[in-house]
């Protein structure tokens, strides 16, 4: 029987888990919602660096290592490719195509939080929408500027900090309601590229607000590249077969 373990955490990850059957392992850090709905077993927590993510691959018998793992998580990549290349097992990647800014787009681009917060210093009303780093920062927030995050688990901000807690897909609309709501001025955001998270960049595009987006980590090469779910699922179709096969497509 061959067995996958699906690095997971975003909706490509968690669309091909939905296809997994139960001697299958979808694994998630543990940092957003746990989904209920799955058949194939859900591992929650890190692995103890390289080698407890090698020791868990051989004792499970993993044949198969599948990183769709977001883009900005390039530590995770890496031992999921270091961890492969010790146990001979293949890992294949989901490696989603970064978005391309179009006319009417102010990109600045940054390569890191000093980079981000150096960007911002002009504006008022910033929009983080990079997850939880910002909230390590509350308390660093300059007197001139209110901040709005955006993240997907709620936080009490302080009086310099507004904290959203929401999940995409996000449409148009809601985005242009946030953006006036909130005063916004500037959008900060991670290049993380795909539909859910887009509509933030054309509802800045046509406000003419700038974008401070931060720079992609370089991530390892994979025995397999995809760019989309639909190829990764076809491959992996084909690899379980003749002996096992996907479950059918219910969502």
């Amino acid at each position: 029987m061959k067995r996958v373990l699906l690095l997971g955490g975003t909706g490509d990850a968690l669309a091909i888990a939905r296809r997994l059957g139960r001697e299958h392992v979808y694994s998630l850090a543990g940092l957003g919602r746990v989904p209920g709905e799955l058949e194939c077993a859900v591992r929650v927590g890190g692995y103890g660096g390289v080698p407890g993510l090698a020791a868990f691959i051989g004792a499970q018998g993993i044949a198969l290592v599948i990183d769709a793992t977001h883009p900005y998580a390039a530590q995770m990549s890496r031992h999921a490719a270091d961890a492969c290349a010790q146990t001979g097992v293949p890992c294949w990647a989901i490696r989603r195509a970064a978005w391309q800014p179009q006319a009417g787009d102010d990109w600045r681009d940054a390569p890191d939080w000093r980079g981000m917060v150096d960007r911002i210093a002009p504006y008022r009303r910033p929009l983080w929408t990079l997850g939880r780093e910002p909230l390590a920062h509350l308390d660093d927030i300059p007197l001139s500027q209110h901040w709005t995050i955006r993240c997907l688990d709620p936080h009490p901000g302080n009086e310099r900090a507004t904290i959203i807690d929401a999940r995409g897909p996000f449409s148009p609309q809601g985005e242009r309601a946030l953006f006036a709501a909130r005063g916004i001025d500037v959008l900060v955001s991670k290049n993380s590229g795909g539909r859910a998270t887009e509509a933030k960049l054309a509802v800045a595009r046509e406000l003419r607000l700038p974008v401070v987006m931060l720079r992609r980590p370089p991530l390892p090469a994979a025995a397999r590249e995809f760019d989309d779910t639909a190829s990764a699922l076809q491959a992996l179709e084909d690899w379980l077969q003749p002996e096992q096969s996907l479950l059918n497509d219910t969502v």
